[in-house]
Formats: C-alpha cells, structure tokens, sequence
C-alpha cells in the first residue's frame, strides 16, 4: 500500500536544494553543508527519494586519490515537478504568515 502524505520539511529541504541547479550531480555531504541536516537524516531521505523514483544517482567517475567514491544526485523530471510545486506552497505558506502576522492599518 503506497501512502500519499505530503513530505516532510526536511524532505521538501532536500528537494528544494536540489531544484537550485536541477542538471546539476550533488553528492550527500554537500547537501548536508547546504541544508544544515545531519548525515543520519540526509541520507534516508535520500535513499527514498531516490525508491520513489524522484532522485537519479550514479557513483562518481573521477575519484581523487585517498577518497571511496561518492554517491551522487540529482533530480529526475517528477522530482522537479514535485519540488516546484512544494517550493510553491512553501512561498504561499510564507506569504500567509507574513499577511497575518502584518499589524492592520486603520481604526475600528
């Protein structure tokens, strides 16, 4: 049975930091620099994303000497959809908070 719950803030992060340059291969430990979450949740969701086919991954080529290669990511076309559309509701979420957080102007 496949749930359809939106995803986490993390998840949404995760995919919203991977739209900035969506051609682009990112390896976990960059991400994890960018977004500021730790390893023991990058990954997971990463694993996921990737079962649910929102995710490419390849190993790198080009292997520094004294370094395992790196697992690398990048968004497929159902991962861009998916993180536009959350970038989306996370701006209108933001904009909702701003208008009611605004002190209104006038007398009553």
């Amino acid at each position: 049975m496949q749930r359809n719950r939106p995803p986490s803030e993390q998840t949404t992060t995760v995919l919203l930091a991977l739209a900035e340059d969506p051609t682009a291969w990112r390896h976990g430990y960059e991400l994890c620099q960018q977004t500021e979450l730790k390893a023991g949740s990058m990954y997971p969701i990463l694993i996921r994303l990737a079962d649910r086919g929102l995710l490419e991954t390849t190993w790198e080529s080009e292997i520094p000497v004294g370094r395992p290669p790196r697992h690398l990511y990048r968004l497929t076309e159902a991962g861009l959809e998916l993180a536009n559309e959350l970038g989306e509701k996370r701006m209108l979420a933001a904009k909702a908070k701003r208008a009611r957080l605004r002190p209104r102007m006038g007398g009553a």
